[in-house]
């Protein structure tokens, strides 16, 4: 079955001063090495970039070149799937908006659960519990206790 990741683990697998490194390392690993298909969205990469090279963010930023170098990486790779807005994202959009009524930091998240769900995905790996308000989708953890040994 087909994942996705959150901004967020691409920034701690990045991250080395982070506690939540070590985790977010073995699963960006196992993401690139598998043979599982995984789906990456554009706003995540770029939620990437813009986090990593954030020098009020982070203690080690890095530089532009080398946080879209990480992404040319993974991208490159034949099991990864990038994808981005598509003809039905406004109206899936909308209808997600009615159930979930999404403002603030919600809005991005919001964005991410309508292409998954316009793209027929329904798991992602985050440790942002907001994607939990959601209906629709299982949130994994890769912080939590009990994914600390596979990634499936």
């Amino acid at each position: 079955m087909s994942s996705t990741l959150d901004a967020n683990v691409l920034v701690y697998a990045t991250d080395e001063t982070s506690d939540r490194h070590p985790r977010a390392r073995t699963l960006l690993d196992h993401v690139a090495t598998s043979p599982a298909i995984t789906y990456l969205f554009w706003p995540v990469l770029l939620a990437y970039v813009r986090i990593i090279t954030h020098p009020t963010i982070l203690e080690l930023p890095l530089s532009p070149e080398a946080a879209i170098a990480n992404i040319d990486d993974l991208v490159q790779r034949p099991q990864i799937i990038v994808v981005g807005e598509g003809d039905r994202f406004w109206e899936t959009f909308q209808r997600l908006a009615r159930t979930v009524a999404p403002r603030g930091n919600l809005v991005p998240d919001a964005h991410l659960v309508t292409l998954m769900t316009e793209n027929g995905l329904s798991t992602i790996w985050t440790g942002d519990r907001d994607f939990r308000k959601f209906s629709g989708i299982t949130v994994k953890d890769p912080f939590d206790e009990r994914y600390s040994a596979r990634f499936d």
